[in-house]
Formats: C-alpha cells, structure tokens, sequence
C-alpha cells in the first residue's frame, strides 16, 4: 500500500488491537459476526494490518450458514474482513450481500477479478483499495453508495462500468469511469478513462495511485479538479488544464513523479503556465501551485505554493528566482532526484518539510534573508554534506537536519536564539560543528539536538569536535544539550561583532538599550552603541535596537 493511503487510514489501525478475535464462530474456514438470523463475514485471529492468511486462493462465499442448528443468511462482507490477504485470487460472493465494508480487501494484491453480486447497495471506503491486480469492475445498478478511495490504489484498472438502470451512477459515452449522475462528477477512473466533456467535476482522489495512467486531458466543461485527485499516478507524463477550471485541489497533481508536460489553456482566466513553464500558476496570486520535472520557474511568481512540487521524482535541479519570497510548506518534499537547488535572496520564508526526504540533495544554499529554519526542512538528505546556516537565521526548528546521515560540518551563526529538539540529530557522519553562539543562556535549547542512536549500543561521539567562541567552552561543557555528543569541545572561535549588542553579554535586549541611554547621558561615543552606523550615538540607536529586538 502506497504511504500516503496507508497513512489515510493509519487512525482506523490504532483503534485495533495488535491481533483481534472478530468472529463470533467459524464454519468452512470462513468468519462469521452474527445477529439473530443474519451474518456478517468478518476476520480471523490475525493481525488485518500485516500480511493476512486467514483467507488465500479461492474463495466461495455462501449465502446461507448454519452454526448449531440455526441457520443465516450472509448479508455483507464486513470492515477490514479480507484486509491483506495477499494470497486471495478469486472470490465469489452470494446474491444475499447487501454491503461490502470499508477497507474490505484492502491490499489484496493477488486478486485478480471480482463480481459485485446486483445485491450490493453499499461499497465502503477503501473497499478495494489496493487491489493492484484487478482490471475489470462493473458497478451493478442496486449500488447506491461509493466511499472515498474505494478503487484507489488499483493501478491495473483497464475498464470501469456501472450497469443500466442505475440511478446514482453512470459510465456515460464508455468513458471507462464512474460518474455521479446527478452532479455530472467523475469519482473513479482508471487508465483508460477518457474524460468527456459532460462531465463538470473530477472528485478528491478519483485517480489516486492510478498508475497506468499516462496523459490526461481535461475538457472545457471540468470546472473543478479535487483534492488528490490524481495523486500518485506514475506514469503520467502530461496534463491539459481547460479553459473552464476555476478550482484546483490540494496535491492534486502531487507524487506523479514523470510528469513533464502542463498546459493551462490560454482562455482560462483563474490558472496559466505562462512563459511555457510546464506549470500551472494561479493568476491572480502569481502562486506556482504544481509543478513537474520540467518546469522553469517564471521570474513573475512570488510564491511556491504548498507540496507544489511533492514527490516529483524526476525533478533533477531547481532554481528559485527573485522575487519568489515564500516557499511553502513541504514544497519539494520526497523529490528523490533533486541535487541541488538555487535559492535567490528575495526568498524570506521555506515552510516545514520543504525538502525532506530529498534523498540525492548536495547543493543547497540558504538565503541571508530568512530568518527560522522551519521544523523538518532538510530532513531525511542523506546526501547534504555541508551546511552554513547564514547569520539572519534565529531559530532552527525541530528535526531541521534530522537524519542527514553524509552531513559532515555544521555552522551555527551567533544570531541563533533557539534550536529545536532533534535539530541535528542522527546526523552519525557529522565531524564538526562550528558554533559562534556566546552566550548559551540566551539560547533555548531543545532536547537531543545532536543525538544518534545506533542498533545494539550507544553511539560513539569521540570523533566529533565541537567549535565554540573563545572563553565559552566551560559554558558548552557544562550544557547537556551540548557536550555529551561531542569528543572535543575547543574555543577556537573569535566572537562574532552582535550587531547591538552594546553591552557584550551576547544577546540583544532591553539592557543594551539602557546601555546606549547611558552613552547619551555621559555623552560618550562608543562603535558598540553607534547601532545603525551613522557615526553618532543618539535616540535614533535606540529605535535601531528597538527593531532589532522586535524583528
């Protein structure tokens, strides 16, 4: 199961125990929840989140049971019943099954076909999600209920169809979909869907994880894409956005990772990929909200809009021109190809997660102008080898650099006032940090800032060296968030000039104000209270460490 959809469901799992015991009796091989005349067919005592063998090959589900002396009918197939079942391929279900329910076969990889009896009103959510080796499913005409992500993940689907005479869906014009009649919306499609252009809505993830998909084309009449709604389809290379569009879900091109060709038609007045960026832009805010392998980012967008580029596994290099100033959160997060990316200066914020999990990422400079390193920003970089983080930065959130196994140095700039838990930690190539913080009282510190732990014992930290401004190492011995990971910690470092800091306590703050109001005062000129560098000291120094402060 692909991790996003795992993830989807990961609550469903905590409510579970470990193992269960769902059946109130066993007959043929097969488990029963029962009422007083009906059953359900449920699990056994495996755990329904791993690799299930309660049921394997084929399966024939009668439609009546008899257990002591007393005999039910078989109305539904129950939540979670054939969930893993890796080894089923063929099941045969009786027409007295009203339901199918959700997470039903879930990852059943191995099935191959499946009869929905005319019987069924109900298909749960997640039903078949996963069923990767189904190719064809008909919807009979009794169903009146499809839950979300039903069919994701069957990324063998050929040919969806929904029968005559049904009132809630249809495959109009053998579009190898299902529609919802009444709203003209695609819900589920496949790999041959050819989307019509009497259809005005593709739903939250109709396509999800449909990876036989290759090019999609989507019509004049589509006024809406939903969220997800073709997350995760692999082999999809291009997309054409019509001109009536005027509503674009969250990651809804997200993890299609050989998309290289986005076209927004030039009519339409809420999305464009101007300058043939291979992109889709929202006009109005000049926000990049997908991107793909081969996009150039247009001088004109001022934002990166969140998980734009997700999981874009051919993204091989990328730069961020001015006067793009906001990268969002989880921007290129899981882009495994990405080795480098440009940043340029005008940028003021990258969100969290923006590029974890860039496993091939080397090359990365942060800009002077950013102020907080987010939580989780280069994550999971096994590749990064060196960081400089440049002096405007204040804080560096938790896991900011976590896992970065190949990083070897670090510097940490004396403008730092608060690193995160985790910060730098399973980072077990990193050889040295420089830190030019001088004064550690001012700094709040997260716990395990630097930690590894290995399988089978503690890690070995006499490699590692440690930098720190003269004067401080006694300072840094005495921290536990600083020297139980490091062999050596040595004050080779000359202090950093703290733009006001007047009184060089290495900080600034309310005291250096009172520093510079004695100058005034005593009327004595100092380098150290002249804050905004114009050869006095005056009230207006004063304004400068207000701001300071304030910023």
């Amino acid at each position: 199961m692909n991790h996003l959809l795992t993830s989807a469901l990961l609550l469903l799992a905590l409510l579970l125990p470990a193992t269960a015991t769902a059946y109130d009796f066993e007959v043929d091989s097969i488990y029963y929840n029962k009422t007083d005349t009906t059953v359900t067919v449920t699990y056994g005592d495996k755990n329904v989140w791993n690799d299930n063998d309660n049921y394997t090959g084929e399966v024939i589900i009668p439609s009546t049971v008899t257990y002591n002396d007393t005999t039910y009918e078989v109305i539904a197939i129950g939540d979670l019943a054939f969930s893993h079942c890796v080894g089923l391929t063929h099941i045969t279900l009786p027409n007295t099954i009203t339901g199918i329910g959700e997470e039903a076969f879930l990852d059943c990889s191995g099935l191959m076909n499946i009869t929905i009896p005319s019987s069924v009103t109900t298909i749960g959510r997640g039903a078949f999600a996963g069923c990767i080796g189904l190719t064809v499913v008909t919807i009979p005409a009794s169903v009146t209920s499809i839950g979300d992500i039903a069919f994701g993940d069957c990324g063998g689907l050929t040919t969806l169809s929904v029968k005559n005479g049904n009132k809630k869906y249809d495959s109009r014009d053998d579009c190898n979909a299902i529609i919802e009649t009444a709203t003209n919306k695609l819900i589920v499609g496949c790999q041959n869907t050819v989307i019509t252009d009497t259809i005005t809505a593709i739903g939250d993830r109709a396509f999800y994880y449909c990876t036989g998909l290759t090019s999609a084309i989507i019509p004049d009449s589509v006024k809406s894409i939903g969220e997800a709604a073709f997350f995760g389809c692999s082999g999809l290379t291009s997309v054409t956005i019509g001109k009536s569009v005027n509503s674009i879900g969250k990651i809804a091109f997200s993890d299609c990772g050989s998309l290289s060709s986005i076209t927004v038609a030039a009519e339409n007045e809420k999305y464009d990929s101007r300058d043939d960026c291979n992109a889709i832009i929202e006009t109005a805010s000049n926000t990049l909200i997908v991107g793909g392998q081969n996009t150039i980012i247009p001088n004109s967008v001022d934002t990166i809009g969140d998980a734009a580029f997700y999981s874009c596994s051919g993204l091989m290099s990328i730069t961020i021109p001015s006067p793009v100033k906001y990268i969002g959160k989880s921007a290129f997060e899981g882009c495994g190809g990405l080795t480098s990316a440009t940043i340029a200066n005008s940028v003021k914020h990258i969100g969290k997660a923006a590029f974890l999990d860039c496993y091939e990422l080397t090359d990365v400079s942060i800009p002077n102008s950013i102020k907080t390193i987010n939580a989780k920003l280069f994550a999971g970089c096994i590749s990064l080898e060196n960081v400089i983080i440049p002096n405007s930065v204040k804080t560096i959130g938790s896991d900011a650099f976590a896992g970065c196994s190949s990083l070897m140095s670090a510097t940490i700039p004396s403008s730092v006032d608060s690193i995160g838990s985790y910060a730098f930690a399973y980072c077990d190539g990193l050889k040295e940090v420089f830190s030019h913080i001088a004064n550690l009282s001012n700094v709040d510190s997260g716990d395990c800032i630097f930690v590894v732990w290995t399988e089978g014992g503690n890690f070995d930290y006499s490699g590692r060296t440690l930098h720190v401004p003269q004067g401080t190492a006694g300072a840094y011995q005495a921290n536990e968030n600083w020297h139980p990971y490091f062999g050596q910690i040595v004050d080779d470092l000359i202090r950093d000039a703290l733009t006001g800091d007047v009184n060089g306590d290495g900080s600034v703050n309310i005291a250096d104000i009172n520093a510079v109001i004695d100058m005034i005062l005593r009327g004595v000129f100092d380098d150290a209270g002249d804050v905004n560098g114009d050869d006095a000291v005056n009230i207006t120094d004063i304004n400068a460490l207000i701001n300071l402060i304030l910023s």
